[in-house]
């Protein structure tokens, strides 16, 4: 196997810890090593590794820089220097016996990939798929992120219907094995995302410079999701509204721009006004700050735009469905193999 670490991002997830790690030590090849990236805790995380898990690494940031910079400055560490795959893995996260090699190996078999995840089943429901990524991402015309097993809020039952490896437009935040010096000659992800959608943006910016993404069935991981931001949290609605505007700004070309995004303005505004008409202010806010700052950005969004490969139009990318994932799931047609 090459040189791996597999790196788990913390922030006051004591708990998390207690309850995930020990299946991620036990379960993980002997020769890898297992690093702790902690985003500046303050529930005494360190003492409990310390204590409880001498031989895990730990990464110290002086505070938190979210998910984004956090995994960035991780990454970023010299003492992963000589590592040739880094598997990005959420403190939320139970690993089986064997979930590892067929990543790496997948990363092997095909040097064109930069990034590779497994199937991400439900903790709390270990036959159902979970939101965040399921068999793997994808993305309608207008950018909105769906999986092979999730689609909006639907999520399906396991039965084997998705276990052949595929190329994917996204893997997955909670679980991506990367080639770390792509990931860092590409800049890593987005600090300003902070978190939520910046996986996605990474993949996209990864594709423009000539890289693939991909989905490895033959392994999979138990996620219990929802840790740090409720689905319902209005902060994690502002990420999700603000970083996917952001994403399609940077990445679009020209005539994408142009079209796309005043018509994903229009239905996030229908987002908002469902939001106030079904008596959820703080959420009706939300969508309005993430537009402002989105407008606001734009400024820093266009310098980026020069550090990304040549745009391509979204319809002809791998792992993008040409309709729109919302009319489809609106109409009872959102099984992912009616889709694509």
């Amino acid at each position: 196997m090459a040189e791996t670490a597999v790196v788990i991002l913390n922030w006051d997830g004591r708990e998390h810890l207690r309850r995930f790690l020990p299946s991620v030590v036990a379960n993980t090849p002997a020769g890898v090593g297992i690093w702790v990236a902690d985003n500046g805790s303050t529930d005494g995380s360190d003492a409990f590794l310390a204590a409880d898990f001498p031989t895990v690494g730990l990464i110290r940031l002086d505070r938190n820089y979210g998910y984004a910079e956090g995994y960035n400055l991780a990454l970023a560490d010299v003492r992963l220097d000589g590592v040739e795959y880094a598997v990005l893995l959420n403190s939320d996260v139970e690993t089986p016996s064997g979930w590892l090699e067929p990543l790496t190996g997948a990363l092997d078999a095909d040097p064109a990939f930069v990034s590779v995840s497994p199937k991400i089943l439900s903790y709390t429901d270990r036959q159902s798929f979970e939101y965040a990524g399921a068999s793997g991402g994808f993305i309608d015309i207008l950018g909105y992120p769906f999986c092979r097993g999730r689609i909006l809020s639907a999520v399906e039952r396991d039965t084997g219907q998705y276990d052949i490896p595929r190329e994917v437009f996204w893997t997955s935040g909670a679980c991506m094995a990367v080639r770390l010096s792509v990931f860092r000659k590409l800049g890593g992800f987005d600090g300003d995302f902070f978190a939520h959608m910046e996986e996605i943006d990474f993949c996209w910016r990864a594709r423009l410079a000539g890289w693939k993404s991909g989905v490895v069935p033959a392994s999979h991981v138990y996620h219990l999701g929802g840790g740090t931001l409720s689905p319902d949290s209005p902060r994690k609605l502002y990420l999700n509204y603000r970083n996917n505007l952001c994403m399609l700004y940077k990445n679009l070309p020209p005539c994408g721009r142009t079209a796309i995004i005043p018509l994903r303005m229009v239905a996030d505004g229908l987002s908002a006004l469902f939001y106030l008409l079904t008596l959820r202010p703080k959420a009706f806010r939300a969508v309005w700050d993430a537009h402002r700052d989105f407008r606001g950005q734009k400024p820093s969004l266009r310098a980026k735009r020069a550090c990304t490969g040549k745009p391509l139009p979204l319809k002809n990318m791998t792992g993008v469905y040409r309709g729109s994932i919302i009319v489809r799931y609106l109409l009872g047609k959102w099984k992912f193999g009616s889709i694509l």
